[in-house]
């Protein structure tokens, strides 16, 4: 048990979660900026490297091993993912040489995704604290020893993934309607073929591009920082003990019962956060192979 002295010293709940909030980055410091382009977040470029490869040798392997006779339980399961996700592709993109290369693609987002989602399972203090003390034992000052695992609540993850399915509708839209028909759609639609009118199409088209990206990064953003960080709520609880009385047992108690009821929970929400990633990525490419 801590002594008082210890007590005194350690964290205040506030410090605590901003300390959690904190991206391990190329500059050792603090973001201090709103913007900052030359801030790099390694902590979540490592973490969703990482995740990224996992998924292809996840996959590369289910490819490798599958047999046409009873498959296995990890062959099985990965085809009740690729029927699924064949099925969804095949209902909102007509076109069987796109399927071949988008549905592919729609998978291995879900997959990624949900793999950096479920980081948010361990521990809150797990892999941070491991840093800590590799921090501590370079010689640094531990409490600069930032580290946040969950990829999916940097808004730089989620927006860079989003910015990457804005490319891929742009490539498909240009690919099957041929530049000079994408710039035509730009400018007719929704309000018409019309000279005049062909200023207010193309900024509303512009507009739902825009809205679209920022939109299915903020999304999933949104839920993966809003379940972080009810996590590091749930793990103050726990340490609020202060010693064999009632609130310290009441909290203690607390703590194991609302992080057991919010895992549970957060399994749907990660799962439910890929798929609705991997089915937007599929609708937005639909979208782009058909005209207004």
């Amino acid at each position: 048990m801590a002594s008082g002295t210890e007590l005194a010293h350690g964290p205040t709940p506030g410090e605590y979660i901003a300390h959690h909030l904190t991206f391990l980055n190329n500059t050792g410091e603090p973001q201090a900026q709103l913007v900052n382009w030359g801030l790099v977040n390694l902590d979540s470029l490592f973490y969703s490297v990482i995740l990224g490869m996992i998924t292809v040798f996840v996959l590369y392997r289910a490819a490798a091993k599958a047999t046409s006779g009873v498959p296995g339980r990890f062959q099985a399961a990965v085809e009740i993912l690729v029927e699924m996700v064949a099925d969804q592709a095949k209902g909102l993109i007509h076109s069987e040489q796109s399927r071949r290369y988008v549905a592919p693609l729609a998978l291995t987002v879900f997959l990624w995704i949900l793999l950096m989602n479920a980081m948010d399972l361990l521990p809150v203090d797990l892999l941070p604290r491991i840093w800590e003390g590799i921090y501590a034992s370079a010689g640094h000052d531990p409490h600069h020893a930032y580290m946040r695992v969950v990829p999916t609540a940097d808004i730089n993850v989620t927006m860079g993934m989003s910015i990457a399915v804005l490319l891929v509708c742009l490539f498909y839209n240009v690919k099957i309607k041929g530049i000079g028909g994408w710039a035509h759609e730009l400018i007719s639609a929704p309000f018409g073929d019309k000279l005049i009118l062909a200023p207010f199409n193309f900024l509303m088209n512009i507009i739902e591009f825009l809205a679209k990206t920022v939109s299915h990064g903020m999304r999933l953003f949104g839920n993966m920082f809003a379940g972080e960080l009810i996590f590091m709520l749930i793990a103050l609880m726990g340490a609020a003990w202060t010693g064999v009385n009632a609130s310290s047992i009441l909290l203690a108690f607390g703590h194991v019962v609302a992080g057991f009821a919010w895992a549970v929970f957060h399994i749907l929400v990660i799962t439910l956060q890929a798929f609705i990633f991997m089915m937007l990525t599929l609708v937005y490419v639909g979208q782009a192979h058909e005209s207004h």
